[in-house]
This record gives C-alpha cells, sequence and structure tokens, in this order.
C-alpha cells in the first residue's frame, strides 16, 4: 500500500505584519472592507484611518466590527491625540495600504501635504506605502495625475493598478479598483521573498464554448474563479504566470500574462503554444469533453420534436501535456466530481500521467461551480493532502504552497 500523508496546509501569507489601512473617499470605498478581511484572511493585524470624504461613503462602524480596533478619521481626536496617537500609529504600522486612492489622496501625498490624518500618518511613517487607485478614466489618465503618479513612484510607493472595466459612472476604460483578492496577493508578493521566484507557471481556466451556431453552444458551469486564483497565488509567490482563460467576465489577476480563448481546440493550441519552458501546469478549466462536429454557419430553426445533435470528442489537453517532449517538471490536474471522488481522482492521476490532482466535490453546497469557496483534496502518486473549506483565494495559496513543496522534493 502506498504511503499516505493526510493533513492540511494553512499558509498566512502576511502573518506578523502590521498594515494600516487607509480609506480615502471615491465610490470603491466600500471595497475595502473586504480588503480588510482578506488581509486579516492572511494573517495580518489591521487597523483603520478613514478620510471625512470616506466617511460619507461607508461608516466606520463597519471597519470597526471587522478590526476590532477603534476607526480613527480626525488629527482633533482629542483623546487619542493626548499621547500623539498620530505617532504611535505611524510607528505601529509595517506597512500602509491606501483603498481607494482617489486622485485628491495621490495629489496631497505626491505634494507632501499632511492636512488631515491620513496623509499626516502617510509622511510621519517609514513604513512601506502602497496605493489602489481607482477613480474615472479621465481622471487617472489626466496630465497632473499621471505626473503625481510618477513622483511617488519615483519615491519607492508601490502602486496596484488600477484595473480597467466598467466605472460607476457608466464608462468603460482604466481606473476601477483592483479586486480585493488580487490586492491582497499583490501586497503578499511584495511582503516576503516568493517560494516561486525564478519559475514559470501556466494555468488554464474557465470553461470552454463549443458552439452549436452563431447563438447557441455547449458549456459548463465554471466560472473561473478557482483557475485565476490559482494564477493569482502563483505570481504572489514570486512566479511568472501565464494565464490561459476560457470565457469568462474577471479580471485579469495584477501581474499576470493573460490569453483569452473560447473552443477547446484553441486552448489546446495555446497551452501547447506556450508550454515550453515552463516549471509547471495546473490544469484547472473545465474543458468540454465533447464538441458539435459541425458547427452551422446560421441559426438551427426549430422543427419537429427532436433534434440529433453529434457530437465529437475532444482533445485531452491535459494528457497531452504530461506525455509532451517539453512537459514541465510538475504537471496537475483538476478533477471536480459528484461521487467517489478519490477513487475517480486517482485513476485520472495515474492514467493521464499527472504528477498531482486536486479534486473537488462539486455536490455540496457552497463549493466549487458558481461559488465562491472552495476545498480540495489533492492526490499524488503516494500521499495525499486536504485543503480545507474557505475562500477560493484562500484555497489556491494553500494550493501553490504545495505545489512549491513538491518542486523543492518534499511529500
Amino acid at each position: 500500500m502506498p504511503f499516505t500523508r493526510v493533513g492540511k496546509t494553512q499558509v498566512a501569507g502576511l502573518e506578523g505584519q502590521r498594515i494600516l489601512l487607509g480609506v480615502s473617499g471615491g465610490i470603491a470605498a466600500y471595497k475595502a472592507a473586504e480588503v480588510l478581511r482578506r488581509l486579516q484572511d492572511e494573517g495580518a493585524q489591521v487597523r483603520v484611518v478613514m478620510t471625512a470624504s470616506a466617511l460619507h461613503f461607508v461608516g466606520p462602524t463597519t471597519f470597526q466590527a471587522l478590526s476590532r480596533q477603534p476607526v480613527r478619521s480626525s488629527l482633533w481626536d482629542e483623546a487619542a491625540e493626548a499621547a500623539m496617537g498620530h505617532i504611535e500609529l505611524a510607528r505601529w504600522a509595517t506597512r500602509i495600504l491606501v483603498v481607494p486612492a482617489t486622485a485628491n489622496v495621490i495629489a496631497r501625498l505626491a505634494q507632501g501635504r499632511a492636512n488631515d490624518l491620513l496623509s499626516t500618518l502617510c509622511l510621519a511613517s517609514e513604513a512601506p506605502l502602497t496605493l489602489a487607485p481607482a477613480m474615472n478614466r479621465v481622471m487617472w489618465a489626466h496630465p497632473a495625475t499621471q505626473a503625481n503618479v510618477a513622483t511617488l513612484v519615483a519615491r519607492g510607493v508601490e502602486l496596484i493598478g488600477p484595473a480597467e472595466g466598467d466605472q460607476a459612472c457608466g464608462e468603460v476604460g482604466a481606473g476601477r479598483l483592483v479586486e480585493p483578492d488580487q490586492i491582497v496577493a499583490a501586497l503578499v508578493a511584495s511582503a516576503r521573498p516568493g517560494r516561486l521566484a525564478g519559475k514559470r507557471v501556466l494555468v488554464s481556466a474557465g470553461p470552454t464554448f463549443e458552439d452549436i451556431d452563431p447563438v447557441r453552444f455547449i458549456g459548463n458551469r465554471s466560472s473561473g474563479k478557482m483557475g485565476f486564483a490559482v494564477a493569482a497565488a502563483a505570481r504572489a509567490l514570486g512566479a511568472e504566470v501565464t494565464l490561459v482563460a476560457g470565457p469568462v467576465s474577471l479580471a485579469t489577476p495584477a501581474g499576470v500574462r493573460r490569453i483569452d480563448v473560447r473552443r477547446a481546440a484553441q486552448m489546446r493550441d495555446a497551452v501547447l503554444g506556450e508550454l515550453a519552458g515552463h516549471d509547471v501546469y495546473l490544469g484547472a478549466a473545465a474543458v468540454a469533453d465533447y464538441a458539435p462536429a459541425r458547427t452551422m454557419p446560421q441559426k438551427i430553426k426549430k422543427s419537429g420534436e427532436t433534434m440529433a445533435l453529434e457530437l465529437v470528442r475532444t482533445a485531452d489537453i491535459l494528457a497531452e501535456v504530461a506525455a509532451h517532449p517539453q512537459r514541465p517538471a510538475l504537471v496537475v490536474g483538476f478533477a471536480a466530481e459528484t461521487q467517489d471522488m478519490e477513487a475517480y481522482a486517482r485513476d485520472k492521476l495515474q492514467r493521464k500521467g499527472l504528477d498531482m490532482i486536486a479534486a473537488n466535490d462539486v455536490a455540496r453546497a457552497g463549493q466549487g461551480f458558481e461559488c465562491d469557496d472552495n476545498a480540495l483534496s489533492v492526490f499524488w502518486h503516494d500521499g495525499r493532502r486536504d485543503i480545507p473549506h474557505g475562500s477560493k483565494p484562500r484555497v489556491a495559496r494553500d494550493l501553490m504552497a504545495l505545489v512549491a513543496d513538491r518542486l523543492e522534493g518534499g511529500k
């Protein structure tokens, strides 16, 4: 019988970090609460400072309840400032993170102003400063904003984003706040040397859509969230990451190179075309097993009570990667099962020549497809590791820690 290790990996990427979270007055201020929660998930201690404008968008009670610490918003708090509270906060922080960082905050920091508590803390602290900008696309592109950003970057300030996409004003473009999980992943990556520094990781994620005609397709319920979280976790550990993504509505993780595809054949071509030189391949995509034998050029009209659709097998991307002459050192598959999870996963591991396989029970409520949470059981030829239920970014971080273990020769 093979030796089996059963346990769980818990990785806190910000353990021991004391983060001062600054919240400024933009519509994205509500997302700072999720950033706070995810920082705590990564082991950080967090205290919150809000600008006067931020209080118009979200109340301090939320941040106080989540952080279990008083929320500061004024330099003129007599009780706190009796003992020079702003200096105490400035010395307490090992890092300052501003989410969102508005055009106004960026301008004041670039000019060295200290006319509220947050800007004063930033000037009075020697801790690294990270900004997550969020503003209208025209404001972001304005020469004054870009000059202020260049000034701050030259001083060593780190920026996360902004992302491109739909904005609250109804416009589309650069200026959107990077998603909370990506902000935290980027912070983790900069907080400590990555275990995968110097490694190249290739990830496939999301579903494939196999077209029947111009308006219909065969697809599945994969949202791509798990695969995108895996790509972000690999990047956070210092890897150079390429993400081959099926048709999903997700922002590209910070620092990750993305290739978009639609069909299984396109995903195969993209993965095999990128394979050379990669150390790890993680096949998290839910690739269609079958595709229509023929895609009709025009919409199929309704006729008769039944319709036969001929399907043909698609390429087995995972097996091809595992048998490829330019095979990465570690090939990791995924198995979404509804029954007999371990038996099916181990069969797939052996049959396709994989090094590891991460399996999850998608029949369980609250995890897997169309959910923000997941749980995995990871199998290899002589072992097993269970990753408990949690947010997909957290589960992905634990999985990538296990991948790093395997690359380093552990079990």
